[in-house]
């Protein structure tokens, strides 16, 4: 076939059957196995990581290639080091009271849609939590980065391969079309998709007919108390919009801060580097970053504030990192209000908490729903009732937004997906891991209808104001039949509800793990704490 479209649509049939037949066997495989094969993968790319950025930077020209080597070495290190304890294999959990078994099953191929702003970490993210789930893994780059990942795939296969992986267990496209990667989604082969691009891309993946998990865009804002420490959270807002030259999809895009330390913040910007724009100046700005369709120009994404500056015709200092434009409105006629994949950040000054929530829901409201926002603030008081107020998934607190939100800054599931839930069309509101990627064989035993009854009728915990803990996924161990003088190594939803009927705690080991329905369960409760009898955090 001369026409690339076709051969693109081909090859992605063919990949699709032959990691179906890969599926086969990788189902087989134990969790040693398993736990040999994404080791060496991880362990493969950590000294290829500066490489791997720099071709990805050369390629693509967006970021700059230092913190693309972070952001490899963050899924080759953060994330294989998250994900290494997790059993996902045989037995996850078994509950003898009610008994149930709790077994892992592989969901089958994953298409995974790789996009051109962080195209060398996802590509290695993608793999290694497919492989760690038992699923077969098909990479479709965006074709203005194919080398790169290309090259990803190479170095991530060389591994696998050694450590035992069928070779058509992890594939890559190499004829690159969006008709090969539409036919790869909703092949027949392909049991779900991790999506991981523009609108258009998401939406495809979500109408393919399959099990999708897609990240929706993120217009993350981030409020600035009175309460806040101003020096630090101007650190924190530059460091988090420079990260990659603002490629991240949970970096910061608009401050929104009280008048009571406007000035302030804006003199501690300054020094960190924001030039703070004219009027006139922000007009030419937003005319050269924002199109017509209210998207970014490409030719700015993930370029220097300097760069862009020159490019709109405006002057600033050589060692500027951020262009910041005041604005008093959010919508079509304030373009600077929308997601911007540059160091270009909106500035708003509000009289106080309730207006700079209000301004953080129409900023999420306006293109990133349900994604992330942060706070600057020492009133934890202040810090529950924006969190509350919301519609974001990701509230994250006293630290950049931009590594915070994957779990590089925070506790949060390290990882380079993070839904945005039911709220912007995604299938998950939680940061990716290899749990979204299984799913549970319940192996259920008849009980008789008074021992059932006795089960519902425990009465509940009383409420307490503690926090939830923040140890998510995973699928360690078994059999936390443990009392409460007994410390345990796992705990998911039922452990929760049955130490709530029961009105006892739950003792966790240090290396605990804590599934998210567990987490959720146990909020707003005082269920969880650690072996020394301190609250789980």
């Amino acid at each position: 076939m001369t026409d690339r479209d076709l051969r693109s649509v081909q090859q992605a049939r063919d990949l699709a059957v032959r990691a179906r037949e890969a599926q086969a066997a990788l189902a087989r495989f134990s969790q040693e196995q398993v736990d040999a094969i994404v080791a060496a993968m991880a362990a493969a790319t950590r000294p290829e990581a500066e490489r791997l950025a720099r071709l990805a930077h050369e390629e693509t020209g967006y970021g700059n290639v230092a913190d693309k080597t972070r952001k490899n070495l963050f899924a080759s290190e953060d994330v294989a080091a998250f994900i290494a304890p997790m059993k996902t294999v045989g037995v996850l959990r078994e509950d003898r009271e009610r008994r149930v078994l709790e077994i892992a099953e592989p969901m089958g191929p994953v298409a995974a849609v790789i996009p051109s702003t962080n195209p060398t970490s996802t590509a290695i993210f993608k793999a290694l939590v497919s492989i760690k789930a038992r699923d077969a893994c098909v990479l479709s780059p965006h074709p203005s980065a194919e080398k790169c990942i290309l090259e990803t795939h190479a170095v991530l296969l060389s591994a696998a391969r050694q450590a035992g992986l069928p070779e058509a267990a992890l594939s890559c496209m190499t004829d690159v079309t969006l008709e090969g990667t539409q036919e790869l989604m909703k092949h027949r082969e392909i049991a779900v998709i991790l999506a991981t691009g523009g609108i258009g891309l998401v939406r495809a993946a979500y109408s393919s007919g399959k099990p999708a998990y897609g990240v929706g865009p993120g217009n993350v804002p981030v409020y600035v108390d009175r309460s806040a420490d101003v020096a630090q959270a101007a650190r924190d807002l530059i460091a988090g919009k420079t990260f990659d030259f603002g490629t991240l999809c949970s970096s910061e895009q608009a401050v929104v801060c009280d008048q009571a330390v406007a000035d302030a913040l804006l003199s501690e910007l300054q020094k960190n580097g924001a030039h703070v724009l004219s009027d006139a100046d922000a007009g030419k700005v937003a005319a050269t970053v924002v199109q017509p369709n209210l998207l970014p120009n490409p030719r700015i994404v993930g370029k220097p504030a300097a760069y862009i500056a020159a490019l709109a015709g405006v002057t600033v200092a050589p060692d500027t990192r951020v262009l910041l434009a005041r604005l008093n409105g959010v919508g079509r006629d304030h373009p600077l209000s929308i997601e911007k994949l540059s160091p270009v950040l909106a500035f708003y000054v509000v009289a106080g908490l309730d207006e700079g929530i209000e301004r953080c829901r129409a900023l999420l409201r306006f293109g990133g729903t349900g994604h992330t926002c942060g706070i600057h603030a020492k009133d934890d008081a202040a810090i529950r009732r924006f969190a509350l107020a919301q519609p974001a998934f990701r509230v994250v607190v006293n630290t950049q937004t931009s590594m915070g939100a994957t779990g590089y800054a925070t506790a949060l599931s390290p990882s380079m997906s993070l839904g945005c839930g039911a709220w912007a069309g995604n299938a998950t509101s939680d940061n990716v891991t290899p749990l979204h990627l299984l799913h549970l064989k319940r192996v259920v035993w008849g009980l008789p209808r008074e021992q059932r009854q006795a089960l519902y009728d425990r009465p509940p915990a009383p409420a307490s104001v503690m926090p939830p803990p923040t140890c998510v996924p995973s699928g360690s161990a078994t059999a936390p039949e443990a009392e409460a003088d007994d410390a345990v190594d796992f705990v998911a939803e039922d452990d929760v509800k049955r130490a709530l009927r029961a009105g006892r705690t739950l003792r966790l080991l240090e290396r605990a793990i804590v599934t998210p329905a567990a987490r959720d369960a146990a909020s707003g409760h005082r269920v969880l704490v650690r072996a020394d009898g301190e609250p789980w955090a």
